[in-house]
């Protein structure tokens, strides 16, 4: 385990006993340094850095236990062994409090004993460097995951802070339409999103997306929907195409935008259009579950309406559908998330459900808070988005 060509130093004034030591111990392939004194022995122990020393007690100038003290304060992980014809216990004791690898007594009658505890304590000591080093390793792994975490939240406070400013105000009421949103994310960011806004004075643009997976690699896809539906709105009003905005045509080209990005991303959504003059509200779905949820104040009924998910197939065409709003309504979209929260043991006995969920909550969401209990949710596998917009609910 250890080097087999430790470097050894022996420092003892009996010149007999140190040769005779020296020259055992360089047949069985250490290398030997010798001193004659402690203090000659400190200088070379300075200068050479041995991997192991063995000294005498009885040394003219600095004898032993002074040289382990002073060994230790320059090197602490350097074994010591003692080899002393004094006999001593109180020695003994002494040496090893002081932290000496191990102590033999003179005359050895046989070497091979000290070859022993030089390689036990050669051991011992790489088992102690290698013990550092995967503790030094450790420690500077904890310090990069620490530093790897901070930055990491810090990067996910600042994506919240972008997502949070990018959603619309809530609740919103404009000419008698009243909007209102929540977001639950299931990590720190959200994959779900909803945004409303006015195209001019007589229609005003709604939708909620749902992209795939969780976390800030789909909380990104919908920083992409923020921009390409706002850079959408902005070259419709100055090409004059503002008539045609569709929201079929909407999902088109975001379609077409997220294959291009090539994120691995796609994403389900209902968008909207209403026509506030005609009293109509054209619509397009891509793919999402549950569909939006029509209350008049008596009935709760899903609206109609099929498509392809969003960003997954180049061929993928979306359909517009249109619906005349009653004169009192609500309009509840909700991100497939919030199926986690509704009783049943298929898909079909969750969606035969949240339509009188709907209708109980009043059509508001705060009625939605209080029917799905979203108040004291815990840990959700899935984010959860709703909104809501209603006219003339009582």
């Amino acid at each position: 385990m250890h080097n087999p060509s430790a470097k050894l130093l022996i420092i003892d004034d009996d010149e007999a006993v140190r040769a005779s030591l020296a020259a055992y111990l360089e047949d069985s392939g250490f290398s030997v340094l010798q001193a004659s004194n402690g203090l000659s022995g400190l200088q070379i122990f300075e200068r050479e850095h041995p991997d192991l020393v063995i000294c005498d007690l009885r040394m003219p100038q600095v004898d032993g236990l002074e040289l382990i003290r002073r060994i230790g304060a320059l090197e602490v992980e350097t074994p010591v062994i003692v080899v002393s014809g004094a006999g001593v216990m109180s020695d003994a004791v002494e040496a090893l409090r002081l932290g000496a690898a191990d102590y033999l007594i003179k005359p050895l009658e046989d070497l091979a004993v000290l070859e022993h505890s030089v390689r036990r304590a050669l051991d011992r000591a790489y088992l102690r460097a290698e013990n550092d080093r995967y503790r030094v390793k450790l420690e500077n792994a904890n310090r990069e995951l620490q530093a790897s975490l901070h930055l990491l939240q810090e990067d996910q406070n600042a994506g919240r802070h972008v997502q949070m400013n990018m959603l619309p105000v809530t609740p919103w009421t404009s000419d008698g339409l009243h909007f209102a949103h929540q977001i639950i994310p299931s990590l720190y960011l959200s994959g779900d999103f909803v945004d409303y806004f006015r195209v001019d004075d007589r229609r005003i643009v709604f939708y909620l997306a749902d992209v795939s997976g969780h976390g800030a690699s789909s909380a990104f896809v919908t920083v992409l929907l923020k921009f390409m539906t706002t850079r959408l709105l902005y070259e419709s009003r100055r090409n004059g195409m503002l008539p045609d905005f569709k929201p079929s045509e909407v999902l088109g080209h975001i379609n077409r935008g997220l294959i291009n990005t090539k994120l691995g991303k796609h994403v389900t959504m209902v968008g909207g259009v209403i026509d506030e003059e005609r009293g109509t509200l054209t619509y397009s779905i891509g793919g999402h579950l549950p569909l939006p949820v029509l209350f008049d104040g008596k009935e709760a009924r899903y609206l109609q309406g099929k498509g392809l998910p969003v960003g997954l197939f180049n061929e993928a065409t979306y359909e517009d559908n249109l619906l005349e709003l009653p004169e009192a309504f609500s309009l509840t979209l909700l991100s497939d998330g919030i199926l986690d929260l509704l009783p049943g043991d298929t898909l079909k006995d969750k969606e035969a459900e949240l339509p009188q969920l709907v209708r109980s909550a009043g059509g508001t969401l705060d009625g939605l808070r209080q029917v799905f209990g979203l108040a004291t949710l815990g840990e959700m596998p899935d984010d959860i988005a709703l909104l809501v917009l209603s006219r003339n609910l009582a």
